[in-house]
């Protein structure tokens, strides 16, 4: 994990989910996903938004060509866990299609405009994941 992903989780479960930074307001979350070869933990802060009852994320690495792992991880074990507050629970990771995703992406674009910036800095189309809580 690279010491800025640790400082953030730090300060996530340290102040109840609150962060500062460039991460001052916005809603964040994390995902506990397992290793898609490892089968190790792996733990990523991300922003998020509600959809109804699903926490949706962005799988935009900062624009970059590939992927992120955690996408990589939780398309091979989609039974996830997601901290939000003081508070985790399982989930269920599942990858809208078209046109459900360019809906979600364009929502988190209204929430962030760094998302627009990502989505034209790359030419692959950026994946969006809705995490369901399971029951």
């Amino acid at each position: 994990m690279s010491d800025w992903n640790k400082a953030i989780i730090e300060e996530f479960r340290a102040n109840k989910g609150k962060v500062g930074g460039q991460f001052e307001g916005a809603n964040l979350l994390l995902l506990h996903t397992k290793g898609a070869k490892s089968g190790l933990e792996r733990v990523n802060p991300m922003m998020y938004f509600m959809d109804d009852d699903r926490y949706v994320v962005i799988a935009s690495k900062a624009g970059a060509d590939t992927n992120p792992d955690w996408f990589h991880n939780l398309v091979a074990h989609p039974e996830v866990s997601v901290e939000v507050g003081t508070e985790q629970f399982p989930a269920i990771a599942t990858v809208p299609s078209e046109p459900e995703r360019t809906t979600l992406y364009e929502k988190m674009e209204s929430i962030s405009s760094g998302f627009t910036a990502y989505k034209q800095k790359t030419s692959r189309i950026i994946p969006v994941v809705a995490l369901s809580r399971k029951s």
